[in-house]
């Protein structure tokens, strides 16, 4: 496993700052001015990646009306919509691209796109992306999965609805262009996800069964979820954003709105932060938190050859002096010397 990949100049891995992936999808809403309006407000949340997806209604699909070419009556968001019309909705026209990733690397954002299809990728080569997702119904396309990796870029692998065997085989897949630059992520392909149904307890299991970073691509309603992921060892969060969930939009029932964008970035930070290494013991943090320890001190003025009792010494704060568990011990020992209250009891006073 490469311990840090580059995206775009941003270096991602364990001992980073989670990289958090803003997926804007089509909550543009058809308007290229509110897709800039997202880029700038991704900037503003302090998340490192824009990411949007590259393909049109027909290399995605068919112009047909079948039962096959139609989401289930039952779908929370969709039900019954022809998918031609879905992605015919939803899709970001390729004449955008380049000035929303224009205006995204001018505001400090790396920009990028999932390739549906392999005119995606030469069209992206174009403009020259630093990265590629694979998304996770592509995830058994083995030749666009090797398409992307072959270009040398990172490449994100997305995992809703896949078997191990699946993403086994799209990381080998991957591997077997030379490509080592390679993130899985943890994903249920659900709009949105139950977050019972996350299984975020498998990101340890992908990790060390591919032996690649892993991350969390997640559809939960609000931030909890990254949160706990980048706790079990998560380096990439993706979430979709919009600007405003009431207005609407084929992702926007699940998508995070800037200010809670701007609380996942702090919070996986922290939580990253938090995680440390497995060390028990005082934390340099703690140093001064020592000093205020208990340990057995002289509570009254005492003269020599006076005995030890409970009654002039007892288990304070701070430290200084003999642990409280050897005050059996030293209880009934005269002391050798003069003491005054306040004095730590030690070995040479008796």
């Amino acid at each position: 496993m490469k311990d840090t990949i580059t995206i775009g100049g941003v270096p991602v891995g364990p001992e980073h700052q989670p990289f958090v992936i803003a997926e804007m999808s089509g909550n543009h809403n058809g308007d290229l001015e509110r897709a800039k309006d997202i880029v700038r407000a991704v900037a503003e949340s302090g998340a490192q990646a824009l990411k949007l997806q590259t393909y049109t209604a027909d290399t995605m699909t068919l112009d047909v009306d079948l039962p096959a070419f139609r989401l289930p009556v039952e779908h929370e968001l969709w039900s019954e919509a022809r998918l031609y019309d879905l992605y015919e909705e939803a899709h970001t026209p390729w004449a955008w691209h380049e000035p929303i990733f224009e205006l995204a690397t001018s505001l400090g954002l790396v920009a990028f796109s999932s390739a549906f299809d392999s005119t995606a990728i030469d069209f992206l080569e174009k403009l020259n992306v630093p990265a590629y997702k694979v998304a996770s119904n592509e995830i058994g396309d083995l030749p666009l999965v090797q398409g992307m990796a072959a270009t040398g870029k990172p490449i994100i692998i997305s995992t809703g609805s896949a078997t191990l065997t699946d993403i086994d085989a799209a990381v080998r897949a991957a591997r077997a262009t030379g490509n080592e630059q390679i993130i899985v992520l943890s994903c249920t392909a659900s709009y949105p996800a139950p977050p019972e149904q996350s299984n975020l307890r498998a990101i340890p299991v992908l990790r060390d069964a591919l032996d690649v970073q892993v991350g969390l691509s997640d559809h939960t309603m609000g931030i909890g979820a990254a949160i706990a992921a980048v706790a079990l060892g998560a380096t990439v969060i993706e979430k979709h954003v919009t600007l405003k969930r009431v207005d609407g939009g084929v992702d926007s029932a699940f998508s995070l709105e800037p200010g809670e964008l701007e609380s996942l970035v702090e919070n996986t930070r922290v939580a990253q932060l938090a995680l440390g290494r497995p060390v028990i013991g005082p934390k340099q943090a703690e140093q001064n938190v020592l000093r205020f320890r208990r340990s057995l001190y002289v509570t009254q003025d005492t003269t020599a050859g006076s005995p030890v009792t409970t009654e002039n010494v007892r288990s304070i704060r701070p430290a200084g002096g003999l642990a409280p568990h050897v005050f059996p011990e030293v209880q009934g020992r005269p002391f050798r010397v003069d003491v005054k209250a306040g004095t730590p009891l030690t070995w040479d006073l008796l």
